[in-house]
């Protein structure tokens, strides 16, 4: 990874990040290590509000953002020291000397030395902003240093007024993204793509889910990603039913619909994340495609619609009318269409949103909402839309609504994009993989 390139990115993140603190003083740990069975540790994945930051990838460091410190102090992380002994088993480390010189810190410091420094780094701050209950190992140093303060505060006259969360300023920052974190994503969306094609050329009957996931992951590995984004759903049949199936273990049968969410994660957790629901064996049957079709009606409807001054609210509300005219059409739903959608009596069919935030995490922060208001779509969002239909008898059929027959049970169809508002509408960032049903047929 060139630092380099990230350096400057970085900055103008924590430069944005201080002028909006205020007189507050934040601070911003990094992720621990996780253990799954005995000593071993799951690969590394970095806090994505500390990577925003800092493009720092080590675990348990600790950066503060001091925008009441003069200039020269106002960004200092604490980080691991240098250890070759330590180094020869888990790898290089960059110590306080390259915390400064390549990640652009004011200061550094030995992580040992957090408890010690704080207070004195906090001391001066209107408040103290950081997100409780998510670090166990540096939260009681935190409300220590604070306990101080204010126990001094009759004798100093001054402490820092409260505890604030940063996550409302962190994460607006976030939403909107930049135009070289717009060309990461780009990059992400193109190889997940590629490994939805290469997917679909290799899946016929007789194959077992998991290796149509092999060849997904190995694309993401050769193209120098760090690997999938999220658990990959590599669903045959009724599988595609369960909407976070996983286990990728059952044979593809033929004559069944094969739906895959994957995507991939960069070498920066920048993520792709897509859906594609395609028939094996190359040819849909009737009622499969006419749910395909509609789903693809839904999608594209819900895509069009994404454009600066809407909203996400908005992007679902498009798809679900759409999916709801349908399935009234197909016999599936009975009524009007706004007394189903009033009644929520198409819920045991869809049962999701249609779509996320989409960036540094694949459910990616940023509010929905603001009180009563849906938060608008502005340049830079970046979201997925997601429409689905998935027929099981795993729900009831609400009362009032038609029994399902058996011909459309454990069809299972989802087509996920990612879309960035742009200017002046918006950019299919996942364009790549194909879609039309007469390029899903052989």
């Amino acid at each position: 990874m060139d630092h380099s390139l990230l350096g400057s990115s970085h900055a103008q993140r924590r430069q944005r990040f201080l002028e909006q603190l205020g007189g507050a003083a934040a601070v911003i740990p990094a992720a621990p290590l996780a253990v799954h069975h005995a000593d071993c540790e799951w690969p590394f994945r970095q806090n994505s509000d500390f990577w925003y930051l800092t493009g720092f990838d080590e675990p348990d460091a600790v950066a503060l953002f001091l925008p009441h410190r003069p200039a020269g102090e106002r960004y200092v992380l604490f980080v691991a020291s240098k250890d070759p002994s330590a180094e020869v088993w888990t790898g290089h480390r960059w110590g306080t000397e390259g915390a400064v010189a390549v990640f652009g810190a004011d200061i550094a410091h030995p992580l040992p030395e957090l408890e010690q420094r704080l207070g004195t780094y906090l001391q001066g701050a209107e408040g103290i902003a950081f997100r409780v209950g998510r670090h166990p190992a540096v939260e009681p140093l935190v409300l220590a240093a604070w306990a101080r303060q204010l126990d001094r505060a009759p004798r100093s006259g001054h402490a820092a007024l409260g505890l604030v969360a940063p996550c409302p300023i962190l994460h607006g920052l976030r939403l909107r993204k930049s135009p070289e974190e717009l060309e990461r994503m780009r990059l992400a969306c193109r190889i997940s793509a590629e490994a939805h094609e290469l997917a679909r050329q290799v899946a016929r009957p007789g194959l077992n889910e998991r290796q149509v996931q092999a060849v997904i992951e190995q694309h993401f590995l050769e193209q120098g990603a760090r690997g999938p984004a999220y658990g990959s759903i590599v669903a045959g049949g009724a599988n595609a039913c369960v909407l976070h199936y996983t286990a990728n273990n059952a044979p593809l049968n033929d004559g069944d619909l094969l739906l895959i969410d994957a995507g991939c994660s960069l070498a920066d957790y920048y993520n792709g994340d897509i859906t594609r629901t395609f028939p094996i064996n190359g040819r849909f049957t009737g009622e499969q495609r006419a749910l395909y079709e509609l789903v693809l009606a839904a999608q594209a409807a819900a895509v069009a619609a994404v454009a600066p001054g809407f909203t996400a609210e908005g992007v679902h509300e498009t798809a679900l009318r759409v999916l709801v005219e349908g399935l009234l059409e197909l016999g599936l739903l009975a009524g009007s269409v706004d007394g189903v959608i009033a009644e929520g009596a198409y819920r045991h069919l869809y049962m999701h949103r249609t779509g996320h935030w989409l960036g540094l995490d694949v459910h990616d922060v940023g509010a929905y909402r603001l009180g009563e208001h849906h938060v608008t779509l502005e340049p830079g969002m970046v979201l997925t839309v997601e429409p689905g239909l998935y027929v099981s008898d795993r729900l009831p059929v609400p009362e009032g609504q038609p029994a399902i027959d058996e011909r459309w049970m454990g069809i299972g169809i989802r087509i996920e994009d990612d879309v960035a508002v742009s200017e002046h509408g918006h950019e299919v960032l996942t364009a790549a993989a194909l879609k039309a049903p007469a390029a899903l047929e052989r």
